[in-house]
């Protein structure tokens, strides 16, 4: 299993770049950013910095979207930070939510995301592509080899949006780590991928959520930390609900604990103890973060691994994130790793 790290880009931006340098040395092979630029600094500029004071890690937004930043404008920012430091970068995209809602904006429709998707990807590996009526190429780009530098991931949850990751993705962000869920959602993709003629294997998958490493005895406090994260995933889960209903087919223990939910307020988004998610239970959150002794956050982490997960990403907005990236570097990590016997 892989892990990434998930940083807002609050500044100063020199501390961001400094929790990406440690997590590459904890093990960390993925460092992602929101990108929400009114709410906090420009990510990419920030990535740039990131990329230049790592080695190895791949770079990019937990998620960008296709209705604030024009599609050729992403492209080319990737395909400019590939020509730059080697082919480290990946696009994690959706269908907007605080960026566009800042903005007094709209999540984007599934169509407009999933030619998104196509048109990103196609010219971030330097290969032409249909856009607004013409055909267009990033002539500096080089196409790539059999391998595309940038790939591009979907967040989703509704069973829509999972059946166009499933159908065009190169992997799917899930944002919260529970197995019931992860089940189902994976489940839904890959029978998606399937039926579109693609290898489901080869859809990566992402479990994406705060991870707070701590002995039993502080556990209410790590909860307090990341009760945020249910207030976030509400704000999905409410337009799944409006959507398809209370009675759809979206798991149950996705949807029912948004019924106190009253509203939103994007100048507390992903901040710890902010005050619009209260109406998140403990329960909730115990089962979509990963809280306690970091010996119950490898047990969450083999569950998931089990169902396919490729990479786990923790959200680290919380008081603790110098500590959780040491115990993850210390024991989370190396209990995931793949073991390889010296002799035998």
């Amino acid at each position: 299993m892989d892990f990434g790290v998930v940083l807002q880009t609050v500044p100063p931006a020199a501390r961001v770049v400094e929790l990406a340098r440690q997590a590459e040395l904890h093990g960390f092979s993925h460092v992602w950013t929101f990108d929400s630029h009114v709410l906090w600094e420009e990510p990419y500029v920030i990535h740039s910095a990131i990329l230049a004071a790592t080695r190895k890690v791949v770079v990019g937004p937990m998620v960008t979207n296709p209705a604030t930043r024009e599609w050729s404008v992403t492209a080319s920012t990737f395909a400019t930070l590939n020509e730059m430091y080697g082919p480290r970068t990946v696009c994690g995209i959706g269908r907007g939510d605080s960026a566009v809602r800042t903005l007094a904006g709209r999540p984007t429709t599934l169509a407009t995301l999933r030619e998104s998707v196509h048109v990103i990807r196609e010219l971030a590996n330097g290969r032409p592509v249909e856009h607004r009526g013409q055909t267009l190429r990033l002539p500096w780009a080089p196409v790539t080899g059999p391998t595309d530098r940038t790939e591009v991931w979907v967040a989703a949850y509704g069973p829509k949006a999972l059946q166009l990751t499933g159908e065009v993705a190169d992997g799917f962000i899930l944002q919260l780590a529970d197995p019931d869920i992860a089940a189902w959602t994976i489940k839904a993709v890959r029978e998606a991928a399937e039926r579109a003629g693609r290898d489901p294997a080869a859809v990566k998958i992402c479990v994406a959520a705060p991870a707070y490493v701590a002995p039993e005895a502080d556990l209410a406090h790590a909860r307090e930390q990341c009760r945020w994260f249910g207030g976030m995933v509400g704000n999905h889960v409410a337009d799944i609900v409006a959507r398809y209903g209370a009675d759809s087919s979206v798991p149950a223990a996705l949807t029912d604990y948004i019924a106190g939910r009253q509203g939103y307020d994007y100048n507390e988004h992903g901040r710890a103890g902010n005050s619009h998610a209260a109406f998140v239970p403990d329960s909730i959150v115990d089962r979509f973060c990963l809280l306690g002794p970091a010996q119950r956050h490898v047990e969450r982490l083999r569950d998931l691994r089990s169902l396919g997960v490729d990479q786990f990403a923790l959200y680290l907005q919380h008081d603790a994130k110098e500590q959780t990236l040491r115990a993850y570097g210390d024991t989370v990590v190396p209990a995931l790793a793949e073991t390889v016997r010296a002799v035998s």
